[in-house]
């Protein structure tokens, strides 16, 4: 079913998929005709940390960026997903392929990510692809995996805000200035930083001397300025991610751009200041939106989608806060919505899909194959 979207179809749907049981994976037809091949450029943000679709699409004033992605996009407020805690419902978002990982596991997947897809698909270099997250050392996992046909060769460039872009850090560099080359200390600060700007994790080449320099300038730049290393207080590590989002939108132009949050799991322990991170997310990701709107090239030629990796329980805990492990379709079911040049406008699709068929999705707007994703294409979704 397609409906025009307004605020009482939103209520509608969501109540919908509040009242219905969640199928993951659960197979249907393929999008019809192939894109019209407008999209350039395409965001996919990851509003993780377990966000129900009732606190989002189901009270509008919570989200009134994510309406206005809505209203010119399409909304799939079925989307099922597998609770496999955050590490792995999230990765599963990037890869195509329900991934069971443990809740504290470090280990990366063996399943390619969309980084990885795109870059060997479409010969990228690393400053086209970048992850920009705020899920620690799980969350840096996300850029490449273990699979041998892929892997560290073509993974994305990763800025964890948090981890970078802290007070600490900023307060060094003004005590001591920019890292120079006048004493060996100052060499080795910045050649650490040079070496995690070219090379990754497993040390295979990720940028050009060029690109280096300009990543390198922007990093320096954000440290001692007075921007994203000064956000603080509710999701200050998820406002950063959304932050540096933009900025990379603007200075690299990138075909890919990732991002994951994490703050919204705060719900555990109360549900105000679950709903204060979703507020303050859907403001960040309303800036990004003015970024775009803004940009006459990006305008016209970037695609956004935007889920959380699962929801929460239907019910309040003892904590006044709210866990994530009832079954109930509130947990099971998520909003995912998809705006972009190539897609329809207004649109609410009510079939079943999953949180897996994003990354098909975005692969078919490139004409990429994501030969291992169990993903289908989003139905309806293209002009």
């Amino acid at each position: 079913m397609k409906t025009s979207l307004n605020r009482r179809e939103f209520l509608k749907v969501s109540g919908a998929a509040a009242s219905a049981i969640a199928l993951p994976g659960k197979p249907f037809a393929m999008a019809g005709p192939g894109p019209a091949g407008k999209t350039r450029h395409v965001l996919l943000v990851a509003f993780a940390g377990g966000v129900r679709s009732r606190d989002t699409i189901g009270t509008p004033a919570n989200v009134p960026n994510l309406m206005r992605l809505a209203e010119k996009g399409v909304v799939f407020p079925n989307c099922g997903i597998q609770n496999t805690g955050h590490y792995g419902a999230t990765l599963s978002i990037f890869t195509g392929v329900t991934e069971y990982m443990g809740i504290r596991e470090n280990e990366r997947g063996y399943n390619p990510t969309l980084f990885e897809y795109l870059r060997e698909g479409l010969t990228l270099p690393a400053s086209k692809v970048w992850l920009s997250t705020n899920n620690g050392a799980q969350g840096v996992n996300f850029a490449y995996s273990l699979n041998r046909k892929f892997g560290p060769s073509y993974g994305a460039n990763v800025i964890d805000g948090e981890g970078l872009f802290n007070e600490e850090f900023r307060e060094v560099l003004q005590q001591f200035g920019r890292p120079k080359t006048d004493s060996e200390q100052e060499t080795q600060a910045l050649e650490k930083l040079r070496k995690s700007i070219r090379s990754n994790h497993s040390g295979a080449a990720l940028n050009d001397a060029e690109t280096a320099a300009r990543v390198e300038k922007y990093i320096l730049d954000e440290l001692t300025g007075n921007d994203t290393t000064r956000m603080t207080g509710p999701a200050a590590g998820d406002a950063k991610a959304l932050n540096i989002a933009g900025k990379i939108l603007q200075l690299f132009r990138p075909t890919f751009l990732g991002v994951s949050l994490s703050n919204a799991d705060i719900a555990h322990g109360s549900y105000n200041a679950y709903v204060d991170v979703i507020r303050r997310n859907d403001q960040e990701v309303g800036g990004i939106l003015d970024v775009v709107e803004r940009d006459t090239e990006l305008r016209e030629s970037t695609a956004i989608f935007v889920l959380p990796e699962f929801g929460r329980d239907r019910d309040l805990n003892q904590r006044n806060g709210l866990d994530h492990g009832d079954g109930s379709p509130e947990l099971q079911k998520v909003a995912c919505i998809a705006y972009g040049p190539d897609f329809r406008q207004g649109r609410v699709v009510d079939s079943d899909v999953s949180s897996i068929d994003v990354c098909p999705t975005i692969c078919k707007l490139f004409s990429v194959e994501p030969e291992q994703s169990k993903g289908k294409v989003l139905p309806k979704l293209f002009v």
